[in-house]
């Protein structure tokens, strides 16, 4: 090689080192924001105290501020309340509550469509963008199961309907299962959102578990049913645990039975476990989920919840619909 051919060699290879050292690193893709379904507000230092305070004993209220702090880091960016009170007054509470924090960006309330005065009630509450249903189920003495005989009742989830608002289901059992097809088949367009089902499938007898997963396969068919992945945690000699091993089966059988169309995320902080655990809560379904891909991951955190609740962005740091 000549002198003048080993400097123009010499000159191409620094040159294209060069080039290669000032190219941009290969963007990150962002991360996913995450929309959690399910926690709890109540204050019980109020002068009325609150019929629920997580645990026995705790006098640490629940807030949006002590959330946030927990949650933010962990990539969660919106949570929506689901009620922890009978009191009538706790609907107007909470909502003064979120209306100060945009990270909550809404509630599912406590109001029984039985009543006469539930017409007025619904009336009231649905002008606030953040309402966005009620809960009834098996809690504060409710039970769904008794309520599909009524017409009143039938005529105030009409009314929900109507309003396209949101029932979410309180503490599944299999005869609960069986009443949300008998709900969605009197009134198909009231959207549904069914509780901590991991929970009930873990603790479900063997001869139980043929009726409810019929079922189940009945509501995956219902477009306008979700299932909120929720009180999935698992205590492992006295320790959270996050084993995949652990929760796959489950998970499993949740995504082939519902799709990735149906499930959504809520933590049930501070319930429980859940309230010194959220990151180890968000850690079990981020390393499932994500291994499925972006788009479902996606759909899992956050745009099933939109399609469920019709929620209203308040934030910046808030996914945009579309």
């Amino acid at each position: 090689m000549s002198e003048l051919d080993r400097r123009a060699f010499l000159s191409s290879t620094v040159g294209a080192a060069l080039a290669g050292a000032v190219q941009p690193a290969a963007a990150q893709p962002a991360a996913i924001p995450i929309v959690d379904c399910h926690i709890h507000l109540f204050d019980q230092t109020r002068p009325q105290g609150a019929p629920y305070s997580a645990a026995p004993g705790n006098t640490e209220p629940a807030l949006p501020a002590r959330y946030r702090k927990l949650a933010s880091p962990l990539g969660i960016v919106a949570a929506i309340e689901v009620e922890a009170s009978p009191w009538i007054e706790d609907n107007l509470w909470v909502l003064e509550v979120e209306q100060a924090d945009p990270m909550m960006v809404g509630t599912v309330g406590d109001l029984q469509p039985d009543k006469p005065e539930f017409a007025e009630y619904l009336d009231r509450y649905r002008k606030n963008k953040l309402f966005l249903g009620i809960r009834y189920g098996n809690l504060w003495g409710y039970r769904l199961v008794e309520k599909l005989a009524s017409p009143s009742f039938l005529e105030g989830l009409k009314l929900m309907e109507q309003a396209g608002l949101v029932l979410d289901t309180a503490n599944p059992r299999p005869d609960l299962i069986e009443a949300v097809v008998r709900v969605n088949d009197k009134v198909p367009g009231l959207r549904i959102v069914v509780d901590h089902l991991p929970s009930m499938m873990e603790r479900l007898d063997a001869d139980a578990r043929p009726a409810v997963e019929r079922n189940l396969r009945e509501l995956a068919g219902r477009p306008s049913v979700y299932i909120k992945v929720s009180e999935l945690m698992r205590i492992v000699d006295g320790r959270p645990s996050t084993d995949p091993a652990l929760y796959k089966p489950l998970l499993d059988y949740l995504f082939e039975t519902f799709g990735e169309d149906k499930l959504i995320f809520g933590s049930d902080w501070p319930n429980g476990p859940a309230v010194n655990n959220l990151p180890v809560i968000v850690q079990i379904v981020r390393d499932y989920f994500s291994a499925k891909g972006r788009g479902v991951a996606e759909k899992y955190f956050w745009r099933n919840s939109l399609a469920a609740y019709k929620w209203i962005r308040r934030d910046p740091s808030q996914p945009r619909p579309g």
